[in-house]
């Protein structure tokens, strides 16, 4: 139990007051957005998971939101510095447990998801139809690369060894949740294949097929079976864990 002691005013007089206040911290949920996405419909979701007891951050990276005017000259390398960045503002929240943090990626986010989680501490891992991109031409502006060469390239399964995001997912020892599109234009089964390949040391993988849904689920429905998807396994991935660890969620109330 934590305690922190405040005054209250009232008329004239000060009373003394404490807070009090469970010691223990609430998960952390990260979301990152794909490219050419923002924050504004991660927060429909983020909303959704803060209601289950988390701690949620949203935001912008280089070359998007208020900064599209960098887009032209922004790299994967300043992308993955933006999400490192907001994965330490995340964790440094004073009721956020850092051992318990969640990354939310989708497309670009979730190919960099991947590398922060070998770079920061992570225990979840969601991935809607996460890209990959070759190695080679790092610091050069991520809208420059050659797209029908990417597309290529994500149609064949790649080895974890030749690939940086790959390589991190084998040392992962989380859970994941790994969402593919059944008409995915961008992102071919063949890449979600690599990933799965890849995460060799995952404690869980559940992996779930949107039927119908495009790479940018553009349909409002696919958005919200995404959304309620999400949410469920949220709720048996850091619920679960936090009930199997005695602390109670801020969905376990005492009767009156």
């Amino acid at each position: 139990m934590r305690s922190r002691p405040i005054t209250i005013d009232v008329d004239d007089q000060r009373l003394a007051a404490t807070f009090a206040a469970p010691s223990t911290r609430m998960p952390g949920v990260l979301f990152v957005h794909g490219w050419n996405g923002s924050q504004k419909r991660d927060l429909i979701r983020a909303r959704e998971i803060a209601a289950l007891g988390c701690i949620c951050l949203t935001f912008d990276m280089r070359g998007h939101g208020d900064l599209t005017g960098l887009r032209a000259d922004t790299t994967r390398a300043h992308n993955l510095e933006d999400v490192l960045s907001a994965y330490d503002r995340l964790a440094a929240h004073p009721e956020v447990d850092t051992s318990a943090i969640m990354v939310v990626g989708s497309s670009y986010g979730g190919y960099l998801a991947c590398m922060l989680a070998a770079m920061r501490k992570v225990r979840w891992l969601a991935l809607r139809v996460p890209a990959l991109y070759r190695d080679e031409h790092w610091d050069i502006p991520k809208g420059s690369l050659d797209h029908v060469d990417l597309l290529r390239y994500r149609g064949v399964v790649q080895p974890p060894e030749d690939n940086r995001a790959l390589g991190a997912c084998t040392a992962f020892t989380g859970d994941v949740l790994l969402v593919e599109s059944e008409h995915d234009e961008r992102v071919p089964h063949a890449t979600i294949v690599s990933y799965m390949g890849a995460f060799r040391r995952a404690h869980s993988m559940t992996y779930r097929v949107l039927e119908g849904a495009d790479h940018a689920l553009t349909s409002v429905t696919h958005r919200r079976i995404y959304s309620a998807l999400l949410a469920q396994w949220t709720s048996e991935m850091v619920l679960g864990a936090r009930r199997r660890a005695g602390i109670p969620t801020a969905l376990e109330v005492l009767p009156a």
